[in-house]
């Protein structure tokens, strides 16, 4: 699997952005998965992915391919910097509104949680 899922900081304009841009193919595509998306409290968001999420309650985000020769690279980098190792967050498998199964970073545990009503970590 080529693409990528992001909802928070590692999209364009936050501060981990700069971890996932050299991996990207183009400029990806606003996207959006189900499930929900909270507010930490430490100036990053953490989301939990449902594919049987009442309707409309969706997480925000864009979807990146990432290049097909450097998968492995990306994603082993982006664990390190997720701290999937851990636990505080998990890498799974979500199928997006556009109908794309991408990778994403879902919310582990250790956390105290505010939801987001919006959904998207940018318009909170």
């Amino acid at each position: 699997m080529d693409a990528l899922f992001v909802y928070g900081t590692l999209r364009p304009g936050d501060v981990r952005w700069h971890h996932l841009e050299p991996f990207v193919v183009d400029e990806g595509w606003d996207d959006a998965a189900p499930g929900q998306v909270f507010d930490t409290g430490l100036d990053y968001p953490a989301a939990v992915f449902d594919d049987r999420a009442e309707p409309g309650r969706l997480v925000i985000g864009r979807t990146y391919l990432l290049l097909s020769a450097a998968v492995d690279e990306c994603l082993a980098h982006l664990d390190e910097v997720e701290d999937v190792v851990s636990g505080e967050y998990r890498r799974v498998v979500v199928r997006t509104r556009r109908g794309i199964d991408a990778w994403a970073y879902e919310y582990g545990s250790g956390l105290d949680l505010v939801s987001i009503e919006s959904g998207d970590w940018f318009r909170r």
